[in-house]
């Protein structure tokens, strides 16, 4: 069953975090918004405290929660465990593969892409499988312009998006805990929607290195671990790609991710959330409340089964 909820969400009307600093800063960022592309993210303002808020009344949640409570197995399996291991990992020189069924394979300099995708503003509510969530002002730009510019060919069915293997600077990369390097798709239609960005900031800061620097997947639909970190290639491909989770745990992990209350983990229910900072449980939203904007995408699907 498909539960559609609306969130008014426009990037034309993201307030970037200088808003929060100043008058003057608030003019620039109106009028570099205005340019923006326009697509769903959640719409900010402040409170009569001055604090960041979405129009849905969900604060953001703070830097240091967000750079601090990770999952990224490749520096350790514990939350904190990102943000002690990564500091030394080297994010320059920095390039990115693009292989398969397209028309300009090729690898390309991250400055490179960055040059040609200029980075844009969007606040995306990040929801882990775990059962916990963030608000996050990311900052990057649509896949699907790094889509059209390699021109995929009629037989280009899925995306495969792989990370980085450097054992020598990751030490959870020294150990089984899966198998390296990590892999995560997507379907066609999933990478060319708008929502799907590649992110290169937070905050209006470079990515930090626990937080998947220099360049990572955000599908703000699905569960956290379908949004691949320090990508190297990128794939197009006829055929479904095999992803990590769900070769470790297929009973636990599907394909698609998609947030869905109703399904619940084997081990815990996906009916509830927590807000990282907050100490109450929230519903879970279908989708992750982004249902309006992707839902149909999913038509006819048993949501159960391609969980």
């Amino acid at each position: 069953m498909l539960i559609r909820r609306r969130t008014d969400i426009r990037s034309s009307e993201i307030t970037p975090e200088p808003l929060w600093l100043g008058r003057r800063e608030f003019i620039k960022a109106a009028a570099a918004a205005g340019t923006a592309l326009a697509a769903p993210a959640l719409v900010l303002r402040r409170t009569a405290h001055g604090a960041p808020r979405t129009r849905q009344g969900e604060s953001l949640t703070p830097l240091e929660d967000v750079t601090s409570y990770n999952n990224y197995y490749e520096f350790g399996t514990a939350k904190d465990d990102p943000v002690h291991n990564a500091g030394a990992f080297r994010t320059r020189p920095w390039t990115v593969e693009i292989a398969g069924e397209v028309a300009r394979p090729q690898t390309v300099n991250l400055e490179d892409i960055l040059r040609r995708f200029p980075a844009q503003e969007r606040v995306y509510r990040l929801r882990c499988v775990e059962a916990w969530s963030m608000v996050i002002p990311w900052q990057g730009f649509p896949l699907r312009d790094l889509i059209n510019w390699v021109r995929p060919t009629s037989r280009a069915r899925f995306v495969e998006f792989t990370t980085v293997l450097a054992p020598d600077q990751m030490p959870g990369q020294r150990r089984s805990v899966l198998p390296w390097p990590y892999v995560e798709g997507l379907r066609m239609d999933e990478a060319m929607h708008p929502l799907t960005i590649l992110a290169t900031g937070l905050y209006n800061r470079p990515l930090p290195n626990q937080n998947g620097a220099p360049l990572r997947l955000v599908v703000p639909w699905k569960y956290g671990f379908k949004s691949g970190k320090a990508l190297v290639r990128i794939r197009f491909t006829s055929e479904m790609p095999a992803t990590t989770w769900n070769i470790v745990a297929p009973e636990e992990y599907g394909f698609y991710a998609n947030v869905n209350p109703e399904v619940d983990h084997p081990r815990w229910s996906q009916a509830r959330e927590r807000r990282v900072g907050e100490f109450l449980r929230r519903p879970t939203l279908m989708f992750n409340g982004y249902g309006d904007q992707v839902a149909s995408m999913y038509a006819g699907m048993d949501l159960r089964r391609n969980y």
